[in-house]
């Protein structure tokens, strides 16, 4: 199991290439996360939902993902309540104190879900969340060292050096452990190294000596990460990528974004510039798209784009014959109205939209999670959804693209305005089908750069990374721990 010395240490992205290291040497490798915080979900292979981390750790594996790699997901809806996902499903909503009630009941789905993972793999890998410095959090843990302890699984533990302080976290949290914790854990690893690693053999060797546990290795920076589907909305900031000339595609950085894994196959384009605008800043007059992208809360989120004034912006692009896309959440937005009759999203009531599609969305308990393939103006796309709400309306009569269903003759997905500026649909992952994107950005007035091969491109780079950490991280020891 790594385990962190805080969040976005590069865990997710270590056992993701540690699980296809493993694949390339023929072991049956299975990733495992028993408790994760993310919006950016995936629909895995059984349909239910699990985080999008883990689905690429599965990918890594050479494996479909299930549920039973991330048994339990949070998905925050407030700065204290969040959707509890329990192997898949919703099991409904939870304040901050409440979850902590209810971790003895998920620690028994946690451990069933690792039990079936590891009754069929040579290999399984699991990441923590967060630290187990939080030692207020210990008490019923299921995301740590409560599971390593209740699945007896030897942690390494990771740390960024990166942002600094890395001996003193590394032996800080030795320090505010139990004897018991610091006993499992068996070694750490330095990730995000920059410069001549010789420089830090001092300080592994002080490490060592304060904490008694052994190196596994430095990781040098490895600076195509950025070129893996992101994990959560911790670096979204980060996303942005400037180009000199090509298009400019603007998003607005919603309180409770999600699904935002749309982007990346946009952001590996030469000739595309992805501006995430934050709170507070206006969304550039030069864009050539405004994409509204997911949210966890529509509702929630309709009232933070107006408090940021970006509907004055968005209205203002429009009027200057500028193009606007919003997928599921953001498709919500842009119709007429979002009624909640149920109270599903905080108390029930309707909320005016954004008014540039002809249609209206209720939201309803029931949330829609499969995979879907279909076509989108003669072009193969395939993708997911993952939604609460139907929205109908004339601009329906436009659909985005059209779904492909098994009686065949498929079904209509999202609407279009009648100028064709304007459109939206519910499903994810659209942009990842190289045909349908290169058709997409050409009507945005992309031109010259060569074209990614968006799915060839993730694969590389998950090799590359598995070849970088058998450089410099001691794989035969860290796979000799399993037991």
């Amino acid at each position: 199991m790594l385990q962190g010395t805080g969040s976005d240490v590069g865990k997710s992205l270590l056992v993701a290439g540690l699980c296809r290291v493993a694949a390339r040497r023929g072991l049956k490798v299975r990733p495992f996360k028993p408790q994760n915080m993310s919006n950016n979900a995936a629909v895995t292979v059984d349909g239910g939902e699990i985080g999008r981390a883990q689905a690429l750790q599965a990918r890594a594996a050479g494996v479909e993902p299930t549920v039973h790699m991330n048994p339990v997901l949070l998905k925050p809806e407030t700065e204290t309540g969040a959707q509890v996902i329990v192997q898949g499903r919703m099991r409904g909503h939870a304040k901050a104190k409440a979850f902590q009630a209810m971790k003895a009941e998920l620690l028994v789905a946690v451990l069933d879900s690792f039990s079936r993972l590891r009754a069929e793999a040579d290999l399984v890998i699991v990441e923590g969340a967060g630290s187990p410095a939080e030692i207020n959090l210990r008490a019923g843990d299921i995301a740590n060292m409560g599971f390593a302890d209740a699945a007896e699984v030897p942690v390494v533990l990771v740390g960024d050096i990166d942002r600094g302080g890395v001996i003193a976290s590394l032996v800080g949290t030795k320090t505010v452990m139990t004897e018991a914790d610091g006993d499992r854990v068996a070694g750490f690893i330095i990730n995000k190294f920059r410069g001549d690693v010789s420089l830090f053999d001092g300080g592994l060797d002080e490490i060592v000596r304060r904490t008694g546990w052994a190196s596994f290795g430095v990781v040098p920076w490895f600076a195509e990460a950025n070129r893996l589907p992101a994990e959560d909305a911790v670096g979204l900031q980060r996303m942005t990528r400037l180009t000199p000339q090509g298009v400019r595609i603007a998003v607005p950085m919603l309180s409770r974004i999600a699904n935002f894994d749309d982007l990346d196959p946009l952001r590996l384009e030469a000739a595309v510039s992805v501006l995430m605008i934050p709170p507070g800043q206006p969304i550039p007059g030069d864009a050539d798209l405004v994409l509204l992208l997911g949210s966890k809360s529509t509702i929630g989120d309709l009232a933070f784009l107006r408090a940021q004034g970006w509907d004055i912006d968005i209205h203002a692009h429009r009027r200057r014959g500028g193009r606007v896309l919003g997928l599921c959440g953001g498709y919500q937005m842009l119709g007429h109205r979002i009624s909640d009759p149920d109270g599903i999203e905080g108390p029930a009531g309707t909320v005016e939209g954004l008014g540039l599609l002809d249609v209206e969305t209720v939201l309803s308990a029931r949330k829609t999670l499969s995979r879907v393939t279909g076509h989108a103006d003669g072009a193969v796309v395939q993708g997911y959804e993952i939604h609460i709400g139907q929205t109908q309306g004339p601009d329906c009569t436009r659909p985005m693209l059209n779904i492909d269903t098994p009686g065949g003759g498929g079904r209509p997905d999202g609407a279009g305005s009648r100028d064709g500026l304007v459109a939206g649909c519910y499903v994810h992952g659209v942009f990842a089908a190289d045909g349908y994107r290169r058709l997409f950005l050409t009507a945005l007035g992309r031109t010259g750069a060569a074209p990614v091969n968006y799915e060839a491109e993730v694969e590389r780079v998950l090799d590359s990374l598995a070849s970088h950490l058998e450089t410099h991280l001691n794989i035969d020891a860290l796979f000799a721990l399993a037991r």
